[in-house]
Order: structure tokens, then sequence, then C-alpha cells
């Protein structure tokens, strides 16, 4: 089995999350600005699609070189092994970006790379008139930064966020692959308690479930690699065997979402009945004030509501000032909360231990992450 170089892309800030999970998978890697690249085996595709949590896709790097001209670019993109890749009736659709560069007509550079693209093609696979474009899909994209150009197919189809468990959302979901970076960035084990007091639709609450269990993230879900030649049907079937294999079904977890809207618990109850994961997690309307726990050493990890507005701002501080409240009383707790209020910790009454910048979409927000000081004790629930 020859190897390709595989690209994890991630959202800004999140690559170091990206990077454990892909060394966590076998593999070596260099981390870039949103991006982190390997080289592995061709089964390395469907393993990373179904096991990578926090990247948004798994692209394959035909090749990069620098391109000043259009000609430079032609003639780069026709000097590439298209063929061992994309079968001859592939769907050959060309996105692009172009960034600090020479050649900064998106429209034009796509229009360049499938013409050098299907010349190639023609060429290698002996055919006369155009290609049928009936087959598999293999978007590729060109993109251009500081004049090097750099060629992929995606592999993922859809972004890896779209897990397929999600039926019902609210005003301003979280992508599952930063809720699942959240919470792979806490020190949570499956063996404590968790808790989501502003879970909206379920999204940190279900991916922690999944996290718990060790589930594969793509298990739900299609690939459009599935469909290509060069990756066999084999390492498929091996994946997702693997997946089914390490998945840690009787795994008991004590995981709660609250929300103050009954409609957003009942959204979150049915998007983790789509998951599979119905009787794991505890959904329950209530508003934060009243959250109390029994038990030490639990996670809160949450994304509050957060607004632009001013009146949001004082909702902001009223939800950080309540959350510090209970913490006082908790101190063995650990919480973990995403935000864009800038005065949260004024408001908590309480440094952080660690802050992250992250981006939430466009937004950016800071990652507060407070540990608690553990105390020797069993668990019990959520009152």
């Amino acid at each position: 089995m020859h190897t390709v170089t595989l690209i994890a892309t991630a959202a800004m800030g999140l690559e170091s999350v990206v990077a454990k999970e892909v060394k966590n998978l076998g593999y070596e890697v260099q981390v870039d600005n949103g991006k982190v690249e390997f080289e592995a085996p061709i089964n390395a595709i469907p393993r990373c699609n179904l096991w990578l949590r926090s990247a948004d896709r798994v692209k394959l790097l035909v090749g990069k070189f620098k391109a000043t001209s259009f000609d430079d670019l032609f003639e780069g993109t026709k000097a590439l092994p298209w063929e061992i890749y994309i079968d001859e009736d592939g769907e050959i659709p060309v996105i692009g970006k172009s960034v600090q560069s020479t050649l900064h007509s998106v429209p034009d550079c796509q229009k360049i790379v499938k013409k050098a693209l299907v010349e190639r093609m023609k060429l290698k696979y002996g055919m006369i008139s155009k290609l049928p474009e009936t087959g598999a899909m293999y978007r590729v994209e060109i993109a251009l930064l500081k004049d090097e150009a750099t060629l992929t197919i995606d592999t993922s189809g859809v972004g890896l966020h779209k897990r397929g468990y999600r039926v019902g959302q609210g005003e301003a979901p979280l992508k599952e692959t930063l809720a699942a970076s959240l919470v792979l960035l806490t020190n949570w084990h499956p063996n404590e308690t968790f808790v989501d007091p502003f879970c909206g639709s379920g999204t940190i609450p279900i991916e922690a479930a999944m996290i718990g269990q060790n589930i594969a993230p793509g298990f739900n879900r299609e690939f459009s690699s599935e469909d290509w030649s060069f990756v066999k049907q084999k390492y498929w079937d091996k994946a997702f065997e693997e997946a089914e294999d390490v998945a840690n079904y009787d795994q008991p977890l004590n995981i709660t979402g609250t929300d103050i809207d009954h409609k957003m618990i009942n959204v979150a109850n049915r998007n983790a009945l789509e998951a599979g994961l119905g009787e794991l997690i505890q959904w329950k309307q209530m508003q934060v004030s009243d959250l109390h726990f029994k038990q030490p050493n639990g996670y809160i990890v949450s994304n509050p509501p957060y607004g632009q507005r001013l009146g949001d701002q004082k909702q902001s501080t009223k939800t950080a000032k309540q959350l510090g409240e209970i913490i006082s009383n908790h101190p063995s707790w650990s919480v973990y909360i995403i935000t864009a209020y800038d005065h949260f910790e004024a408001a908590f009454g309480k440094k952080a231990t660690k802050k992250r910048k992250l981006f939430n979409g466009y937004i950016r927000t800071d990652y507060y992450q407070y540990f608690g000081q553990k105390e020797r004790g069993d668990s019990d629930e959520i009152k």
C-alpha cells in the first residue's frame, strides 16, 4: 500500500487538538496555520474521516508548486499525477482561494486548473472527446498562498462536523467539531460527572458521550472517498470494523444537559436519540441558578448564550456571576466556558487557570478553563 500526503484542516486555534488526534491514530504530523499535514498509507483516508472529532475536513495533497503566471499554474497542474486518484468518469468540480498572491482572480485560477487537469486525464486515459464526469465526486481545490499553489482533493464530502445526528438546532448552534474540541481540551474522564448548563440543542453533551464511549464521530455518515476506486472497499470495511470493535458501549456515563428553554431540551433529546445515545444523557429544563451538586470532582463544559448587544452584556454578566457563585460552593469542580464576553473573569469572580483564544464561526471567543481541586470520593448524580 503506497503512502499519500493528507491534510486535516482545522479551525483557528484548534490545530494542536487536531494534531494530537492524528498522532493518536499513529501518524507523524507537521502543524501549520489552519492545518495538520501528514504522510500515511491509503487506509488512513477512511480511518481519519471516521475518527477525527476536531478536524473540518481531510484533504488529499496532489502537489505544490510556485505559480506567478497562468502558464505556471497550467503547466504545474498538468504535470501532477491526477490519474492515480481520479477515475476516468470522475466528476471534478474545482474550487479555489487566493491569499497574498499574484494570481488573485479565483474564477480564472479555477478554470485554468480544470482545463489542465482535464487535458492530463484525457492524455493518460487516451480520450479524444471531453471527460464524461458521470462517476464519483472528486472536489479539487486550488489554494494560492504567497504565490505557492497547493492542489488537493477533498476526501470527506460534506464537512466532518456533519455527524448525521442533528435533527434540530437552536439559533446559534455550536459546530460539532468545536464542541468535541472543547471536551478534548478538558481533563474529563468518562467516569466523572459532566454537566452543560446551557446545552441548547445538546451538541456538547452528545460529543462528550461519544468521546466517553469511544464512538467514532463519523460512524453514521458517508464520505465522498467511499466511492473512489483507489481507496479500496476493504480499507473502509476494516476502518468501520475497527470502530465497532473499539467502541466501549458498556462504559457508564453521568452526563447531563440543562437549559432554561424546554423546546431546546426536546431538540437535544431528539438529537441524542438520533445519535443512538438516548439513554446515556439526562436532559433537564432548569435555570442555572438552580444548579447544585451532591458529588465532588465534576466538570462543567458550556457555551452560554452571548450576544453583541447592550442587553446581552447584562445577561452575560449575570450568567458568569451565577456560575462563579455555584463553583465557590463546589471547589472540586472544574469549569470550562467558551464565550465572547470580555469581562467573564471579573463577573465569575476569579481568574481562569488557563485561557485559550478560539473562533466560534467568525466570532472571536475565549475558552476559560478553571481547574478544580480534586477530592477523593465517589460520584453521584446531579440533583
